[in-house]
C-alpha cells in the first residue's frame, strides 16, 4: 500500500490495535515495546500493557499496543484488534477471538507446546492458518524461525514478523529504523534491521500474490 494511503487509512480511523501473543523466550515483549516507542515518536497517543507472568517458564505471554489520536486505555476488548501477532501458532489460535472482522493475524508457523500442557501431552491443532481463514481473518504466514536461522540467530525471529506487520500500520518505514537504531544494543542491530527488512519483504511478496 503507498504511504499516502496508508497514512490516510490510519488517519481516518480513531486509533488501531496491536495484539501481539506467543510464549516466553520468543521476544513478545521486545517487539511490542519497539512498535509503542515507534507510534510515539510518529506522534501517537500510546498505551500498552502485558500479561507475562509465565514466561520464564515458556507460558503464555500476551501484549496489548493501542496508539492513535487519543487512547484512553491500554487494553484492547475482545473483536477490536486491527492486527494480531502471533509469534506461535497454537498462540494465534488461542487469541484470534480479539481480532476484528476482516483484521489481519501475521502468524509464524512455529510450533512450540505450551508450558501448561507440556507435562499432559495433547494432539497439535492442524490446519490452525486454514481455519483462521475460513473465520474471516486475513492471514499471513511467515516461517520466522527459518527466516531467523538463516540470518545466523534464530532470536530475530520476532524482528522478522515485525517486520511482517509494520507497513499495515500506516507508519513510515524510517521511523521504525529510527526507534530501532536509538533502542536496540549496537552489536544486534544490524542483525535486526536486516530481519526487520526481510520481514517487509515477505509481507510485500504475500501482497502481490494476493492481488494477482
Amino acid at each position: 500500500m503507498p504511504e499516502g494511503k496508508r497514512r490516510e487509512a490510519l488517519n481516518r480511523k480513531q486509533g488501531m490495535n496491536i495484539l501481539f501473543s506467543g510464549v516466553g523466550g520468543q521476544g513478545v515483549l521486545l517487539i511490542s515495546e519497539l512498535v509503542a516507542r515507534t507510534a510515539m515518536h510518529a506522534g501517537f497517543d500510546v498505551k500498552k500493557t502485558e500479561v507475562h507472568g509465565a514466561a520464564q517458564r515458556g507460558g503464555s505471554v500476551v501484549s496489548h499496543v493501542r496508539f492513535g489520536p487519543r487512547i484512553y486505555s491500554p487494553l484492547i476488548p475482545a473483536g477490536e484488534a486491527d492486527i494480531l501477532v502471533a509469534l506461535e501458532k497454537l498462540e494465534g489460535l488461542r487469541w484470534a477471538h480479539y481480532v476484528r472482522p476482516g483484521g489481519l493475524i501475521v502468524l509464524n508457523t512455529e510450533e512450540r507446546i505450551p508450558a501448561a500442557i507440556d507435562a499432559n501431552p495433547v494432539v497439535y491443532p492442524k490446519d490452525i492458518e486454514s481455519f483462521l481463514s475460513k473465520k474471516g481473518f486475513v492471514v499471513r504466514s511467515v516461517d520466522a524461525h527459518a527466516v531467523a536461522l538463516g540470518l545466523g540467530n534464530h532470536r530475530a525471529a520476532n524482528t522478522v514478523l515485525l517486520g511482517a506487520m509494520m507497513d499495515d500500520t500506516g507508519i513510515p518505514a524510517e521511523q521504525w529504523t529510527r526507534v530501532m537504531t536509538a533502542s536496540l544494543p549496537a552489536k544486534f542491530l544490524d542483525l535486526n534491521l536486516t530481519a526487520l527488512r526481510r520481514g517487509m519483504e515477505i509481507a510485500g511478496s504475500a501482497a502481490q500474490s494476493v492481488v494477482s
